[in-house]
């Protein structure tokens, strides 16, 4: 789905108990020792050796003792050890009810492993099992390497801001350009244009082809911004002065790509629309001097849709097994053992992928006229199991060690915003809304339902509708990804909805999580950007949005009040990311800012 403007155009189940995953990490093994002779004693009176004997009996009661409280202090720190690894791993097993059965809506699901598609599904055997913990433990990197910072997608913003003035500021801007291919145009930063942001440590930076006031700055923090018109630049986030020189790769770029969450310098991008260099890909690239590592996804022969091979979502990678996981619009999902390298003490970096595997499906009501398949948000990931949606309106749950469905929900429409993950009293819960794509389900007006999922089947547990409008090429309701409030904003749910009222109309709501309720709504022009919850270092929450008007708002989190706002004198499709007091986002009018939260 590509348009100039846009650049494509009841109650859950049970709460599980969670599984003790604590694994007792000490064998207890005994070591026996040769015997030896005792010297003979001197015979002792017999009310004395029964006063000995029963001072040995006190003794060896009193070590059974301590050892006992030994063992079990051990115990216990081996439990807090396994349960600083597998903390939050739930025991996640998801199945579907007779609603949520993937045959309602997926016709046929295949597997190829290096260019052979497997008889059966069956057949399959993963490289490595995928068992991701929490969000929080998605990367120990200092910053956001990925589209909304993790698996669950809940974290576009890193750090504490010091905020007195309740302002926000000008700190730099930065202009773009454009990038043109027959009869389209892409300017500036486009949907979902997340900058990725990260302070490399200096062992890894004196490897990097950076500047060397860059290299010698120990509190440099990086920008790195893919835009539309074929760069990835490369920014001082206090400053907004280029620590290197752009990469041209001569693509348009609307996703946020992604950085390895092991701290390796590579970079994971894919391009959002065919340029004058050939056909849209994914480039996986070293960030020690720009080299082109591997390269995927163009004009796949597996795929559904022939050569359309666009890639606007954010990939992850699993640590333990070293595989790349990225879902393309082009209807594959694709799960790439790198075999990554990193020295860090010579800077080098490679990868040998292999095995290479991918996955497709056929769905009930896509065609090439309308419903299409192919995946432009970025997968969720709970454990073993992907959560994402497509554009053909189907929200799915894969099993990455078997690949298999677990569950398929309708989500109606288009869906671009990705699945945001919340655990709650230990349960997991899925966010997702839609959009209203012209002329699918109606050329004027329709239904935008925002949803509550039950991760572990696939069943809605509330949703609350707004009523959207839309036009072709510009699609109403929501694009973005919501944000989840934490601390003094727990409980409530953030996002912004397009073309409410009018076409040019659109909100930011915050729902109550436990019932869906609307809290409060900030009206003001429409958006596809997503909104970030920044929290000052008294724990008080505000939300930030963009809007295509455009106008960055700062809201009070709890009353929607309007704090602060700042033009920044372009519209915005692309979502801001913050670091401590300092929020980047780009605009279409070919502007990246850095707005200082004072």
């Amino acid at each position: 789905m590509v348009n100039c403007l846009r650049g494509r155009s009841a109650s859950g189940a049970d709460r599980r108990k969670k599984r003790n995953q604590v694994m007792d990490m000490y064998e207890g093994k005994h070591v026996a020792k040769k015997s030896r002779k005792a010297p003979k004693m001197p015979k002792l009176p017999q009310k004395t050796v029964l006063i000995v004997l029963a001072a040995l009996i006190v003794l060896v009661l009193l070590v059974l003792l301590l050892k006992s409280s030994s063992g079990k202090s051990r115990e216990e720190a081996a439990s807090s050890a396994e349960e600083a690894v597998s903390s939050s791993v739930l025991d996640f097993d998801p199945t579907h009810t007779e609603e949520t059965d993937p045959a309602n809506f997926i016709r046929s699901t295949s597997v190829q492993v290096d260019d052979v598609t497997l008889e059966s599904i069956e057949d399959y055997t993963p490289a490595g099992k995928i068992e991701f913990g929490s969000g929080s433990d998605y990367t120990s990197v200092e910053g956001i390497v990925t589209f909304r910072g993790n698996n669950y997608r809940n974290a576009p913003v890193y750090g504490t801001a010091d905020i007195q003035e309740k302002k926000l500021e000008k700190a730099w801007t930065f202009s773009t350009g454009s990038l043109s291919y027959q009869d389209s145009t892409w300017t500036g930063s486009g949907w979902v244009g997340q900058p990725l942001i990260v302070k490399w440590p200096a062992s890894v930076k004196k490897h990097m082809n950076m500047e060397d006031w860059a290299k010698e700055d120990d509190d440099l923090v990086e920008v790195i911004y893919a835009t539309m018109d074929g760069n990835v630049y490369f920014f001082d986030l206090d400053s907004g002065k280029q620590t290197r020189d752009a990469l041209n790769l001569g693509y348009s770029f609307k996703g946020a790509g992604a950085l390895d969450p092991r701290g390796y310098p590579i970079l994971y991008l894919g391009s959002g629309y065919n340029s004058y260099n050939g056909t849209s890909h994914v480039f996986v690239i070293s960030l020690i001097d720009f080299e082109i590592l591997y390269e995927f996804g163009a004009n796949d022969p597996f795929s559904y849709r022939g050569s359309l091979s666009f890639f606007d979502s954010s990939a992850l990678v699993d640590e333990a097994t070293d595989q790349l996981i990225y879902p393309g619009e082009n209807g594959i999902l694709y799960l790439i053992k790198l075999n990554s390298k990193w020295d860090a003490d010579a800077g080098t970096i490679s990868i040998d992928p292999g095995p290479v595997v991918k996955w497709r499906y056929e769905s009930t009501r896509s065609s090439t006229a309308s419903y299409w398949l192919g995946m432009e948000d970025s997968a969720a990931i709970i454990g073993g199991h992907a959560i994402f949606a497509d554009n053909g309106g189907n929200l799915m749950c894969l099993n990455l060690n078997t690949l298999e469905l677990d569950w398929v929900q309708d989500t109606l429409d288009d869906t671009n915003c990705s699945p945001v993950v919340s655990v709650e009293d230990g349960h997991p819960y899925v966010y997702i809304s839609t959009s209203f794509h012209y002329g699918w389900r109606s050329t004027y007006e329709a239904t935008i339902p925002v949803w509550k999922i039950d991760a572990e089947n696939g069943e809605i547990v509330w949703q609350t509708d707004f009523t959207c409008y839309t036009e072709e090429g510009v699609s109403g309701g929501v694009q973005s990804t919501a944000a989840l409030g934490t601390g003094t904003l727990d409980g409530y749910l953030y996002v912004t909805v397009a073309k409410t009222d009018t076409q040019n109309h659109g909100c930011l709501a915050c729902l109550d999580v436990k019932t869906g309720e609307i809290v409060w709504q900030h009206d003001a022009y429409y958006t596809w950007s997503s909104p970030v919850c920044v929290y000052d270092k008294d724990g008080t929450g505000y939300v930030l949005y963009c809007t295509y008007g455009t106008t960055l708002y700062m809201l009070d989190g709890l009353t929607g009040e309007e704090v602060d706002k700042f033009d920044l004198k372009g519209g915005v499709e692309a979502s801001p990311a913050v670091y401590d007091n300092t929020l980047v986002v780009g605009t279409r009018k070919e502007l990246i800012w850095g707005i200082r939260l004072t």
